[in-house]
């Protein structure tokens, strides 16, 4: 055989080993396609065609509140500073560490022997006074009687008149003396000035303090106030609502979600705008009546300004969020869903928001399922906490087919 022929020959087999491969990887899928794509087709617009369990709320219609937060910083109603207003030795200290204190108790005593000697010095003078006063009102008034007056110098009925008013000063004066040393004796007992809690005490007893020693801060928390700031943006309308009336606050908690205290009522808007921050401030007051409220503690604060009413509201979990914008699944009389586009009109509570765009009272939205979703899809509406149905006999069966069916080659499933 010539070279030519053994050359043809190699290249006929390499044609043929060529297109048996073909034949077995390309071809054998060519030839499966139809049945896989027309039993994928059939099964995947069977399970497509399937109603999907999905729970299903009415949006219904409210007087929604509208409020605006802020984060907050509590301070006392008072902060009092206790100091004595004479020196001396401190005796005791007479009340407990963060005790809750009356206006009036007896919080500490200072050495009060020294005042207390003053004092008795100055009552002491007033007497004395007094009966000078006495006497020269009894001459005074022998020598200007009739049976006397002719016998007494009008110079001496004047020294003795004189004398008379001289007296009266020094009482007036000695009384005066007496009422400052009772006060520097009353100043020896240190008493609360406000209701509210004693803090941690600064001085020991047996130190010797002085005008002005500080022997503890007292703060007052019931009422207590509670500061914040708004966005002055936002100015025009507090005062707008402010002018209608008390305005409702409520203190959260961290999450911002759960009101702790709804009994505040705002008190006062600052004055001017922080050039800074461009916010104002505000303060609000709150009764604390179980003292939930610290001072300098961190809060979130909410105020209510206005109220919208018969807004159209859904939960918060029917609205999605794609790129164009909010939709909810809104389901149709015919139990099937359609795609609408929705404009959130600001949120009700944890759990709710304001639709004020795109639905209408009594719409039915999707809460639960939407990930199996997507326009025209058949529903089965359940209620909130509603299990889906037990599937019948028949649909069990025609699921068993489906799986059967689309089993091995040739419509063949497994036996």
């Amino acid at each position: 055989m010539s070279r030519f022929w053994k050359i043809v020959l190699l290249v006929i087999a390499v044609l043929l080993v060529a297109g048996i491969g073909y034949r077995m990887m390309g071809g054998g899928k060519q030839a499966g396609d139809p049945a896989q794509a027309a039993g994928g087709g059939r099964g995947g617009g069977d399970r497509a065609r399937d109603p999907v369990p999905v729970t299903v709320v009415a949006a219904e219609r409210r007087n929604v509140p509208v409020y605006v937060t802020a984060q907050g910083t509590v301070a006392a109603y008072n902060t009092v500073t206790v100091s004595p207003q004479v020196g001396g030795e401190l005796l005791s200290v007479d009340f407990k560490e963060g005790q809750a204190v009356k206006k009036g108790d007896l919080l500490a005593r200072i050495d009060p022997r020294t005042f207390q000697a003053q004092y008795d010095q100055a009552l002491a003078s007033q007497r004395q006074n007094q009966a000078l006063l006495a006497t020269a009102q009894s001459n005074y008034e022998r020598s200007n009687s009739e049976a006397y007056r002719q016998y007494v110098a009008q110079t001496d009925l004047t020294t003795l008149r004189n004398q008379v008013a001289q007296y009266q000063a020094a009482v007036a004066a000695a009384q005066a003396t007496a009422n400052q040393s009772r006060v520097q004796l009353g100043y020896t007992r240190i008493v609360s000035p406000i209701d509210g809690v004693a803090g941690i005490r600064a001085v020991d007893p047996g130190n010797v303090v002085s005008a002005g020693t500080a022997i503890v801060t007292l703060t007052q928390l019931q009422p207590i106030h509670v500061l914040f700031n708004l966005p002055e943006q936002q100015l025009d309308a507090v005062r707008a609502a402010q002018a209608k009336g008390p305005l409702e606050a409520a203190t959260l908690d961290r999450a911002g979600g759960s009101v702790v205290n709804a009994d505040g009522k705002l008190q006062v808007v600052d004055n001017q705008i922080s050039a800074t921050s461009g916010t104002f401030r505000l303060r609000a007051e709150f009764p604390n009546a179980d003292q939930a409220l610290w001072p300098g503690q961190f809060v979130n604060v909410r105020m209510k300004l206005d109220e919208l009413p018969g807004a159209v509201v859904v939960p918060a979990e029917a609205v999605q969020r794609s790129s164009t914008g909010d939709f909810v699944y809104l389901v149709k009389p015919d139990d099937t869903v359609t795609l609408r586009d929705v404009v959130q009109g600001g949120q009700v509570d944890d759990s709710h928001v304001v639709i004020s765009k795109g639905l209408q009272p009594g719409d039915k939205v999707v809460t639960e399922g939407q990930f199996r979703l997507k326009e025209g899809v058949k529903v089965i509406p359940l209620q909130p906490g509603q299990a889906p149905p037990e599937p019948t006999e028949a649909q069990l069966k025609a699921a068993s087919e489906k799986r059967g069916g689309g089993g091995g080659r040739g419509g063949r499933g497994p036996r």
